[in-house]
């Protein structure tokens, strides 16, 4: 029947790409054409009638029946949604009351009372569902009750409604269909978690208590489903689990009390965050003896591996940053002592969560975390002799290189970034000796970035700019040693701290590439200022012709002027010439009438005759 398979597909379905009502619409559809497959409809024209209830024969006959009712709980639960979720945009921050919150406990109310039928349905031998069905049917059912507690405030039968739907989800999970542990999962977090939390928060509870230690106090011992499930589960509510202990496997693990950050203690009063650390701590300890014990993996299997612990402390940053919001919502100042505890812990965990992915980067950058451009380990197959494949090395291109170099320099982006991010977290700006520790693994990193960037205009040739940033990146490494570093151990996996001899190797380094590539541009300016020399000498421009060259190999004193000086042209004007045209005498040229006489002319002995006007009459015409 795969009831919570259904349900959870048409909701993701819908709700992908639109809201509550759209949900709504295609279950109102959807039931239409179920109706009419099923004979369940009004036929048209003719006055309604109520038809009669699903009964087990009906279900046992046809699975579609349990769709039906699945549909009607479904639509009347989105109905109750969309309200609520309409309510909730256009609100002030009040409460829902009066008429909308009757409405919106109706249609819960209708959708508790069709999944109770369905859960009882499943449950009558006559059906022959199979233990999964009728456990889902019931985690579905609590689910609809749950939701309707919720919305009336009943939050003790809140608790233990959510509580049932946490062990059969539980044992589904665990149990009875590890298969669909994702699924099932999912409903957890998203749904039934959240809501036993904050029902528990209204109820007063600590908030050091576990969800698991929740459940266990506030779930019915008589419950029929719980026996059943202890039947199938006996560990389902071990003593480990009333404890406030999870297991996992073999292992048992202990949850925090405390945490230390630099000088500092603060007790965790948090369960979901206490978890949280637990996890990252057991995630540590395996990266830890997955590193030292593979040595033969690459870095991008070493980096792939940090992705276990960065899952646990993204988890315990998010728990706090949601502790944090709901104490600022119910009105706790920043100066009690609750939240300067929960703001000293989330520096503390987000100081971690840098530490890993900034771990996690240094297993990308290489050896000496990037210090080095190792060649690539590439080979090529090539005919023999008899016609036989051999493997011969191939040297590896520069552009190949330069695209490693590329990626590493985002790499340092990235690291240089998360960095910067530690020092908004709160409480780090005052302190002036962890500034100072925090500068020099910045300069460290940034001191690498220039190094990949020189061997980058290296390749390409342009040595003068691979000198300047060599010097830049030593100047920065000698910031790093002028810090106090701490001396990291060496079975510990790679994070933000920097140790004394990795500064030292990388300084040392850097020393020696600032000396080769200043002898390489000093030899590159002897070879340059020679060539220019001697092609001074061979073009044979004197010295008052090129003032704006600076002689680098000194001044030629027999080329400073041309004599005995020769005519030359000399570029003037041309506006002058337009102006003068007709004022100059050039060789070959007769002067015009026009040019010596407007209105006269010039008879055969060259003497300029005048014009002489004839009379017109009236408008321009001759007598």
């Amino acid at each position: 029947m795969d009831v919570t398979g259904f349900v959870t597909r048409a909701r993701n379905k819908a709700l992908l790409v639109g809201d509550y009502a759209l949900y709504r619409r295609q279950l109102s559809r959807q039931l239409l054409r179920l109706r009419r497959k099923l004979g369940r409809t009004t036929p048209k024209g003719r006055k309604y009638i109520p038809k009669p209830p699903v009964t087990a024969e009906d279900v046992a006959s046809n699975v579609e029946f349990v769709h039906l009712l699945l549909l009607t709980s479904e639509r009347a639960w989105a109905h109750a949604m969309y309200m609520k979720s309409m309510h909730s945009a256009g609100s002030t921050g009040k409460n829902i009351s009066g008429s909308t919150r009757t409405h919106i406990i109706s249609r819960l109310a209708k959708a508790d009372r069709v999944a109770t039928r369905l859960c009882s349905l499943l449950q009558d031998h006559h059906v022959g569902a199979c233990a999964q069905d009728v456990f889902e049917a019931c985690a579905y059912y609590f689910l609809m009750s749950g939701a309707l507690s919720f919305e009336k405030q009943s939050w003790e039968s809140c608790v233990r409604v959510y509580s049932e739907a946490h062990l059969i989800y539980t044992a589904l999970a665990k149990s009875i269909d590890p298969k669909r542990d994702d699924l099932y999962r999912e409903i957890l977090s998203s749904t039934v978690d959240p809501s036993v939390r904050y029902a528990a928060y209204q109820l007063r509870l600590p908030r050091t208590l576990s969800i698991d230690t929740i459940v266990a106090r506030y779930v019915s011992k008589e419950s029929p489903y719980l026996q059943k499930l202890l039947q199938i589960d006996p560990d389902l509510l071990s003593e480990d689990n009333i404890n406030g202990q999870k297991k996992s496997g073999n292992e048992t693990e202990d949850l925090p009390k405390t945490i230390t950050w630099r000088s500092r203690t603060v007790k965790l009063e948090d369960a979901a965050i206490a978890q949280a650390l637990a996890s990252v701590s057991i995630a540590e300890q395996r990266l830890s003896a997955l590193l030292s014990s593979e040595r033969g993996m690459d870095g991008k299997d070493k980096a792939s591996a940090y992705d276990d612990v960065l899952l646990p402390s993204q988890d315990a940053v998010d728990a706090t940053k949601t502790v944090i919001d709901e104490l600022a919502t119910d009105g706790v100042s920043q100066g009690d002592q609750r939240m300067q505890s929960l703001q000293i812990t989330r520096t503390a965990v987000s100081y971690a969560l840098v530490g890993h992915r900034v771990g996690r980067n240094r297993m990308l950058f290489g050896k000496e975390d990037g210090a080095y451009l190792e060649a690539e380990k590439s080979k090529r197959f090539r005919k023999g002799e008899n016609d036989s494949k051999q493997q011969v090395a191939k040297k590896e291109s520069n552009g190949r290189k330069l695209t490693r170099l590329r990626e590493r320099v985002v790499l340092y982006d990235a690291t240089l970034q998360s960095i910067d991010s530690v020092g908004e977290l709160p409480g780090v700006a005052a302190d002036q000796t962890f500034r100072q520790e925090l500068d020099a693994k910045r300069s460290y990193f940034a001191s690498l970035r220039c190094l990949n960037v020189a061997r980058s205009h290296a390749l390409l040739g342009n040595k003068k700019n691979a000198l300047a940033l060599y010097a830049r990146a030593l100047s920065l490494s000698s910031q790093v040693l002028s810090s106090r570093l701490s001396n990291e151990p060496a079975d510990k996996p790679p994070s933000l701290d920097v140790s004394v001899s990795q500064a030292k190797s990388l300084q040392q380094l850097l020393q020696s590439l600032v000396s080769h590539h200043r002898a390489l541009v000093e030899l590159e300016g002897l070879d340059s200022s020679e060539k220019e020399g001697a092609d001074r000498k061979s073009w044979g421009v004197p010295l008052i012709e090129r003032l704006d060259d600076y002689p680098h190999t000194g001044v030629d004193l027999g080329n400073l002027v041309t004599y005995p000086p020769r005519l030359e042209p000399v570029a003037v004007k041309p506006l002058f010439f337009d102006i003068a045209w007709n004022y100059i005498e050039y060789p070959g040229r007769v002067k015009k009438a026009a040019e010596t006489a407007v209105n006269g002319g010039i008879d055969s002995k060259g003497n300029v005759e005048e014009k002489k006007e004839s009379r017109r009459g009236w408008f321009g015409f001759g007598r």
